[in-house]
């Protein structure tokens, strides 16, 4: 068993293709079997109450980390194993990131991309250095992965920063991508310029 903390994104939307619901429930309970500790948003609904209750479901522990304002709007998930109040977006993010091991991102709107992309550039300035797992659910990051291949085509990017990130189609490959990502360590600095 592990005792990795699993930082993931995702979105709360409660419209979007059950698809993606069912998706982040079967994540949950993958990184549950697995012994992961997810990190997460801390809502209810959408993906992040899949997600929750999948690993729930199993046994695992969850830690939700949400401000204030999105608690006093009853967004906070009742259920889960710890869910920590913060003042504001910014402290969750960077509590969300502190002690992970891995990133996952699964789809989601305007706050998932925010925290995805600060993550790939916190790996790029050797910040964070653990693998980031994007779950291409219904190839809903198709358009996202192109931007990044046209900053890498434009030399806005490094070429060696494709490998940052690694994408997997179905939840139960996520996993075996955080144990197979290469490895990235603090003297990736030297090319985060280009």
């Amino acid at each position: 068993m592990s005792n990795l903390r699993i930082c993931i994104y995702c979105g709360s939307s409660r419209r979007c293709d059950p698809a993606y619901l069912r998706a982040a429930a079967r994540l949950g309970r993958e990184l549950a079997r697995h012994g992961a500790t997810i990190v997460y948003g801390g809502g209810a609904v959408g993906l992040m109450g899949a997600l929750a209750d999948g690993a729930l479901a199993e046994g695992g522990k969850v830690v939700g980390i949400i401000p204030g304002f999105m608690n006093k709007l009853e967004w906070g998930h009742k259920g889960i194993t710890e869910l920590h109040i913060v003042s504001d977006l910014h402290e969750r993010k960077r509590l969300m990131l502190r002690d992970a091991h891995a990133v996952v991102a699964l789809p989601g709107g305007s706050g998932t991309f925010d925290e995805l992309l600060e993550a790939i550039s916190l790996k790029r300035l050797a910040v964070f250095l653990g693998p980031i797992v994007l779950l291409n659910t219904q190839s809903y990051f198709d358009h996202l992965l192109l931007a990044l291949e046209r900053c890498v085509s434009e030399r806005f990017m490094d070429p060696r920063h494709k490998s940052i990130w690694s994408v997997v189609n179905e939840p139960e490959e996520v996993w075996p991508a955080i144990q197979s990502a290469p490895p990235w360590d603090s003297s990736s600095i030297t090319f985060a310029g280009v």
